[in-house]
């Protein structure tokens, strides 16, 4: 069974209770819940899934409280009926524009001369033990490699002789307040949240396999609010990056376009929209809808990739600068690797082929 059920990934997803396990994964397009059990053999079976729209989010982040909380609620309700399951806990995950990262290292002396899991959390410690500013609070600190006595790419170091021991850690960090808003909605559900996790970090676990990650991959998640960017080399991430343009940033440019309402844009975004003019084979008429009273038009599909074509230009020529300034261009030698809703977009990886210059495919999580 696939790991990519509705948008949530395998590793957002949770032992609860028993064997039944949930994940909960709050789009800025929609919600989503999903609930898991595993058999005898540890085989993992969908019982559960509740899908609703996202309402009272922007650009990744809740900006109403109360309906946000309606919509997790009726994702909840809908997977709980499904799997005649009530969930207590769930994983969830958290992106935005809030959302920074840094690489650290830390070093600490060898206790006993053998390494051990003492010592490796001692030297995590070490490279934690930095200045981030007072409004953010850390996410995950994730081990690149351990170096001891000098002898690096190391990626398990205990029982390995020596007398220092080094890491290089990468760093995500993001706003308290967005995480305390995330878990208000949930707990005002009636659930508790077991961890928040970066939703691009759960996208790329379920995508990716471990020689995309080790030959070095940029993974590029394109959502309603947000563009979030991963880049892996030697199979640990070295960088990540959020653009703040997304699908709903489309939806608003054909929307403000053609003068009709924005829930029409999306639809007409969704059944007829095109990144790339030169991939039009019919060149139909499609019907746009009025504001108020005024009359229906009809425009060209041609007209429609007009108004795309250039939106989705400047978010992938944002993503090759993020990669560019990463310092791990060189490295990305599986190409780059395309995911969420909006990288279903038709044209969508032939542009991106052209304006990336890499190799690169499109992975579409439905």
């Amino acid at each position: 069974m696939s790991n990519e059920i509705q948008g949530v990934s395998h590793r957002m997803i949770v032992k609860e209770k028993e064997s039944f396990f949930a994940g909960l994964d709050i789009g800025t397009s929609k919600i989503v819940t999903v609930i898991a059990r595993t058999d005898e053999e540890d085989n993992m079976e969908i019982v559960g899934l509740g899908e609703s729209e996202s309402i009272g989010l922007r650009r990744g982040a809740i900006n109403n409280i109360d309906a946000t909380v309606e919509s997790i609620k009726k994702s909840i309700e809908e997977a709980e009926l499904m799997a005649g399951y009530k969930i207590k806990t769930v994983w969830t995950g958290i992106a935005g524009g809030h959302i920074r990262s840094f690489n650290s290292t830390g070093m600490v002396a060898i206790r006993d001369k053998e390494v051990s899991q003492s010592d490796i959390n001692r030297v995590i410690e070490t490279a934690t033990a930095i200045n981030i500013p007072s409004d953010q609070k850390i996410l995950h600190v994730l081990p690149q490699e351990f170096i001891v006595d000098g002898q690096e790419d190391i990626k398990q170091p205990i029982g390995m002789s020596g007398v220092r021991l080094e890491v290089r850690v990468h760093i995500v960090t993001g706003a308290a307040s967005a995480a305390q808003n995330i878990v208000k909605c949930i707990k005002r559900c009636g659930v508790d949240v077991s961890q928040i996790i970066l939703q691009s970090l759960a996208s790329s676990n379920s995508i990716l396999s471990e020689d995309e990650k080790q030959l070095g991959t940029v993974v590029v998640d394109m959502g309603g609010g947000t563009t979030d960017i991963i880049v892996f080399s030697g199979g640990s991430i070295r960088h990540t990056g959020v653009v703040p343009i997304a699908g709903d940033q489309v939806t608003n440019d054909i929307a403000m376009a053609l003068r009709t309402p924005t829930s029409e844009a999306e639809k007409i975004k969704l059944k007829y929209g095109i990144c790339k003019q030169g991939l039009i084979e019919n060149n139909e008429n499609i019907n746009v809808p009025g504001i108020g009273d005024r009359p229906k038009r009809t425009l060209s599909r041609a007209s429609l990739a007009q108004i795309i074509e250039p939106r989705i230009e400047e978010l992938y020529s944002l993503i090759a600068e993020i990669v560019r300034d990463s310092g791990f261009e060189e490295l990305v030698s599986s190409g780059i690797v395309m995911t969420g809703g909006t990288s279903m977009l038709q044209g969508a990886a032939e542009l991106g082929e052209d304006i990336f210059s890499t190799s690169k495919n499109s992975h579409s999580e439905v």
